[in-house]
């Protein structure tokens, strides 16, 4: 059997080092308002809309399948009593570990967190046993299981599991224990996300103390209706000089996304409808393929001017590619990818909830050559980076900030009932490097890490990418009914990335 990937999901660059342990620090509070002393954090636009897209069949959490080899830490560290300790020396490092959410009344306005009066850290843990055989194809099969699972809205929305079990998985030790997490979408994003990542590991075997909470924690009192609603009218009043702002910021950056466009001319293009784009199941599929990181740079050098980034969307293509034509069902024109962009300014890089844009690409489906596929992808990406770089990436997220509540509730909801969805894109892929040194986590040396993301209806497929140790992870997460053989489809990346490897050799042999 083939092994899924051995990296983590990293959502953000390489954790920095402070002494011998991972970068930790607190993550803000941002959108602030205070009331008869309560201090409440408010959704953006951008946060809530993932909750308005939740629905029993697309649970927007993001989350990783982590698997730890034991040998390096203290057996009796890794107790369940230990390992409770460990979680609870660390809740008020990550501002959302005890907050819920509180709806305004009537959607006027949108969500807030309180800290939670009734918040039990027992809730959130959990230990499972993995079933016989104990091998990938079942472990995966768990993962799938729990992560379709919604989480309950009324509580702080994460969950972690402790699977243990793990004897039979090729290329881990036996013992091997693995961590699931589950986190919604709408607490956290890419950046935010490592923030929670970098809480739970060290860089060496040894533990670091953290920091002890500054003052003594204490829930709060859910305000009454009537505030909210105060609260969602003086919102409203001020959003018409919100919007001078952002349209002051537009106008400065007017004259460089025209130069983006007009140096950087693309065809339109068009989003063919696929297997992945329309209605999911309730049911999820998860899997990842594993590549030396080195040789991924060296086949981006077979192109000018590509990045390993290319390279990575060109293997993805490849498989996506090599699938459909499996199934009969490859389209004339190339499936188009949404890829995340991280638009956080410097302030604020620890704050909850999202910062991201988003840029849409064509990824050469439709090319059969993997190093003219790889071109045009070198091509259309540079086009994209240099409206990126102008400013109109992050002016989508600033504009969102104005669509009133009810209307963003509406539009969710009609989303995730629609029986014929449209989507702007085929599948989502994200690619965010990670550290080259080992991780620890309560002692536990991490070996492997599949990365998770949701889906909702008319886009099916989302693939997180990442990197850790030298090894390039390709994850992929879909539904039963768009990927009902995921081990195929998992092959089709590994001949993809053959494909591309054969095709850089040839290439290179030939300019020599």
């Amino acid at each position: 059997p083939r092994s899924p990937a051995r990296c983590t999901l990293f959502f953000h660059a390489a954790p920095a080092v402070r002494g011998g342990s991972v970068n930790s620090r607190p993550l803000a509070d941002t959108n602030a308002t205070a009331s008869e002393g309560n201090v409440l954090q408010q959704l953006s636009a951008q946060d809530a809309s993932f909750l308005f897209m939740e629905s029993s069949a697309t649970p927007m959490h993001v989350g990783s399948l982590a698997i730890y080899d034991p040998s390096t830490a203290d057996p009796e560290v890794l107790s369940e009593e230990h390992y409770r300790r460990f979680q609870e020396e660390r809740l008020h490092l990550w501002a959302a570990s005890r907050r819920r959410l509180v709806s305004v009344p009537f959607n006027a306005d949108y969500p807030y967190w309180i800290e939670d009066e009734d918040f039990g850290l027992d809730y959130h843990l959990r230990r499972i046993g993995l079933p016989r055989p104990g091998d990938w194809a079942e472990l995966l099969k768990m993962a799938a299981r729990i992560f379709e699972r919604p989480l309950d809205l009324s509580k702080p929305l994460w969950e972690f599991y402790i699977i243990e079990g793990l004897d039979h998985l090729e290329g881990i030790p036996k013992g091997s224990f693995a961590v699931l997490s589950k986190t919604h979408h709408a607490a956290v994003d890419g950046a935010s996300g490592m923030h929670l990542v970098e809480l739970l590991h060290d860089l060496t075997p040894e533990i670091e103390p953290v920091p002890a909470p500054d003052e003594e924690w204490q829930p709060d009192t859910e305000p009454p209706g009537a505030e909210l609603l105060f609260r969602a009218w003086t919102n409203n009043f001020a959003t018409p000089f919100k919007f001078l702002r952002v349209w002051a910021d537009t106008t400065r950056s007017i004259p460089r996304m025209t130069e983006a466009l007009t140096s950087n001319a693309q065809q339109p293009f068009a989003v063919p409808r696929t297997r992945f784009n329309g209605r999911v199941s309730a049911h999820r599929v998860i899997g990842a393929r594993h590549f030396d990181l080195d040789t991924v740079r060296k086949l981006r050098k077979a192109v000018d001017g590509a990045t390993v980034n290319d390279a990575v969307l060109a293997i993805c293509a490849g498989g996506i590619r090599a699938y459909l034509q499996a199934k009969n069902e490859l389209p004339r024109d190339s499936i188009v990818a949404m890829a995340p962009i991280n638009v956080r300014t410097d302030a604020e890089r620890d704050t909850l909830g999202n910062r991201v844009s988003a840029m849409f690409l064509p990824i050469g489906t439709e090319i059969e050559d993997p190093l003219e596929r790889l071109r045009a992808i070198r091509e259309r990406t540079a086009a994209n980076k240099s409206m990126t770089e102008a400013g109109g990436s992050r002016l989508a997220t600033d504009y969102a900030q104005f669509v009133p509540a009810f209307t963003a509730a509406l539009a969710g909801r009609m989303a995730t009932q629609m029986p014929d969805p449209q989507s702007a894109f085929n599948v989502s892929i994200t690619n965010v490097p990670g550290p080259a040194v080992p991780l620890y986590s309560m002692g536990a040396k991490m070996v492997t890490s599949i990365g998770i993301g949701p889906i909702t209806q008319g886009m099916g497929l989302i693939m997180p990418i990442s990197s850790y140790c030298g090894q390039l992870v390709v994850a992929f997460t879909s539904c039963t009914r768009m990927i009902p053989d995921p081990e195929h489809f998992g092959a089709c990346l590994d001949d993809a990335f053959q494909a591309l490897r054969d095709a850089a050799s040839s290439s290179q042999g030939e300019q020599q």
